[in-house]
């Protein structure tokens, strides 16, 4: 993984975040790379029960005060950063004041998803992508975890297709089992058409469930990995049909090597001598 560059871009981190697959595998992937040699950054929104104080949060103000557009509105974007204790490791943090200062994370004190997690979605695609082309960071890999996070290959493919920092990038989705009942908001097609997108492009967002979000993100991947054992057959069976590099799950205690070889050889193409080398 030497001088790699592998952009993490993730719904929940360890240790601003309870414990979970998703956490936890945003946190021990790119500890990973970092350890091999590898460049990281890793992104996730700044939801309001993440304590600033004790995690160190600061705002960033050279990436900062960007207005992004998100259906026709101009939202103000706000970044901060902090590094995780003991470990080489930066997380920019994606915040707006109207999207994200609420004290939970995608559902309220009832179990209910947010109304406008699907405006929320669309805010973090963009935003990280912005952010990483102020750093002029470009990545090799963009790792995807988390469906609040799916839209970035969307945007990245079409919406940024010919920003040429990311021309050379690959899109890596991890699928977990952190479905959702019921859809986000049934306006969310018309939201993401606003942008100018092709309808072909989203229309799996006619119906915005868990899985049709995750069939947006799997269309705009070069690769694909089990997040989780037990992921739903719908999509288990489209990601075949796709016919896309893909790597079963792997428990964390496991995954090092197997993350390592299919970053290197499946997604970038490297020759065994090559990956051997990295």
């Amino acid at each position: 993984m030497k001088d790699k560059r592998i952009l993490y871009v993730s719904s929940e981190v360890v240790p601003y975040l309870p414990e979970n697959n998703i956490s936890s595998m945003s946190f021990e992937a790119p500890k990973m790379v970092n350890a091999a040699g590898g460049q990281t950054r890793i992104f996730m929104p700044r939801f309001g029960n993440i304590n600033e104080r004790r995690h160190q949060l600061h705002e960033v103000i050279r990436l900062s005060g960007m207005n992004l557009v998100v259906n026709d509105l101009d939202m103000p974007l706000i970044i901060k950063v902090a590094s995780i204790p003991k470990e080489r490791m930066q997380v920019y943090f994606i915040d707006n004041e109207d999207y994200f200062k609420r004290k939970a994370t995608l559902t309220d004190e009832d179990g209910q998803l947010f109304e406008d997690n699907d405006e929320r979605a669309i805010f973090f695609a963009k935003g990280v992508i912005e952010t990483v082309k102020k750093l002029n960071w470009a990545p090799d890999i963009i790792h995807i975890n988390g469906w609040l996070a799916s839209l970035l290959p969307m945007y990245l493919r079409n919406y940024y297709g010919n920003e040429p920092l990311f021309k050379e990038s690959k899109i890596i989705t991890s699928v977990y089992n952190q479905s959702f009942d019921d859809t986000l908001d049934s306006e969310m097609m018309k939201k993401v058409l606003f942008d100018g997108l092709e309808d072909d492009t989203v229309e799996h967002l006619r119906t915005p469930n868990y899985t049709n979000i995750m069939k947006v993100a799997i269309d705009n991947s070069d690769g694909i990995i089990y997040g989780g054992e037990d992921v739903p057959e719908e999509l288990q069976s489209y990601i075949s049909e796709k016919d896309l590099p893909t790597l079963e799950y792997k428990s964390r205690e496991v995954f090092a090597q197997a993350y390592q070889t299919f970053y290197l050889r499946d997604i970038l193409n490297e020759t065994e001598e090559e990956a051997e080398d990295n």
